[in-house]
């Protein structure tokens, strides 16, 4: 770039890591010339081993300063970090419930924040939430913008953030041979073998398995099966919603699935009636626990997470029938309990639900695994335009997906 073509308006970034290999500087280098802003690249050093990290300097210009706080507000969340050090600039939240103009909005990548001159990682990494400080205790936190109390101080601006994107995985048993994240074509036994060793390690470990299920796990007669993961310890938490639960209690109870006898497909006299009927049996017992507790409940999912110690949480909708007594009414209630439960998760498997699939992406770090599987692909294309881009998809039917899972933890068992 020819030093009088410059614009006035400048500002030196730096990015470190993997950044070739993981295409986070073709990235930076895009943004910037996508948005109208010139760069020249000033130092340049490439690491010369796969393990080696890489490091760059680059100059960004821009018209004026508005167009420059905006590119780097956009090449931060590549982990394009000013050289010149600076805090974080906070600002005091002035009321309940809502974040001050230019907050810093976060994404579901790792983050540090710059506070007297140290850097500080970010708690509770999420996407879409603002970033508060504690400057006594020297922490901070994302929170989401319904839990904002006034006087809290908040994060303005990018200045004094930085951010670190995933960069190459390269394990032997990870999911890096998906190169894209859906498709009817992937070799499907190869991704149910990958879901098969993690739930294995997270049963032999510390890790927490987390399945969000829909209603199409017992539509489709995958309850058993499903129910069979919780007896042999392979998953520690459920997500759902009230028709997960309704039709699963539905099948143990009058053994139909929406009054279509689960055995047979053949619709049941007066079926209709029965998922209302099975919400008003448990309703008339107080809980789900306390169905099970008094032998109302005696098989099925939801019986299993009582008998097995599996955290449930059932979060309700506008179109709920009764809905069922556990079932959490309050979305933002709903969405706190998630987060809570959310600790220590590291492997996420999404069945057969859109919208309870995107609203637990959205609440999950960028380094939790998560595998969806639906046999919808716009699901996992939906997830990750939302955000949740380590998302891998596998298209299939439930049912099949489930009893080759079981087969590959046979398996697995078996050689061990």
């Amino acid at each position: 770039m020819n030093s009088q073509s410059k614009p006035d308006f400048v500002e030196e970034v730096e990015l470190r890591g993997h950044i070739i290999d993981s295409l986070l500087l073709p990235k930076v280098l895009d943004t910037i010339t996508a948005s109208g802003g010139t760069f020249e690249i000033r130092h340049i050093t490439v690491g010369t081993n796969r393990n080696d990290p890489s490091h760059a300097v680059l100059g960004v210009y821009a018209d004026s300063q508005a167009e420059l706080d905006e590119l780097l507000a956009q090449i931060s969340d590549h982990g394009a970090v000013p050289t010149a050090g600076q805090d974080c600039r906070l600002v005091e939240a002035d009321m309940d419930g809502a974040l001050p103009e230019g907050f810093y909005s976060s994404t579901n990548q790792r983050t540090e924040v710059r506070l007297n001159g140290k850097w500080i990682e970010l708690e509770s990494q999420e996407m879409d939430c603002g970033v508060v400080v504690d400057v006594a205790k020297a922490t901070a936190r994302c929170l989401p913008m319904t839990d904002i109390r006034r006087g809290m101080q908040v994060v303005l601006g990018h200045a004094g953030v930085r951010v670190f994107p995933l960069e190459r995985i390269d394990t032997a048993h990870s999911f890096s041979f998906m190169n894209s994240s859906v498709s009817t074509e992937k070799p499907k036994r190869v991704v149910v073998q990958e879901i098969a060793r993690n739930l294995l390690a997270n049963r032999n470990g510390p890790g927490k398995s987390l399945l969000v299920g829909g209603p199409a796990i017992i539509h489709t007669g995958s309850g058993p099966l499903v129910s069979e993961l919780i007896q042999r310890g392979y998953l520690h938490k459920l997500f759902a919603g009230n028709a997960l639960a309704t039709h699963d209690i539905e099948q143990s109870l009058f053994g139909t699935s929406l009054g279509v006898n689960v055995q047979d497909a053949q619709i049941a006299e007066a079926g209709h009636e029965h998922h209302l009927r099975a919400i008003n049996r448990i309703r008339r017992a107080g809980s789900i626990a306390e169905a099970v507790d008094t032998g109302v409940l005696t098989s099925g999912i939801m019986h299993d997470c009582v008998a097995y110690d599996v955290e449930y949480l059932l979060a309700g909708s506008i179109r709920d029938d009764g809905p069922l007594p556990d079932v959490e009414t309050d979305v933002l209630v709903a969405q706190r309990r998630m987060r809570e439960s959310l600790a220590g998760v590291n492997f996420c498997l999404m069945v057969a639900t859109m919208l309870h699939s995107v609203a637990v992406g959205n609440l999950l770090p960028a380094w939790v695994k998560v595998v969806c599987v639906d046999i919808n692909p716009s699901t996992v294309i939906k997830l990750a335009d939302r955000g949740s881009f380590q998302t891998v998809g596998l298209v299939t039917d439930v049912e099949p997906f489930f009893r080759s899972l079981l087969i590959e933890l046979d398996a697995l068992e078996g050689a061990s």
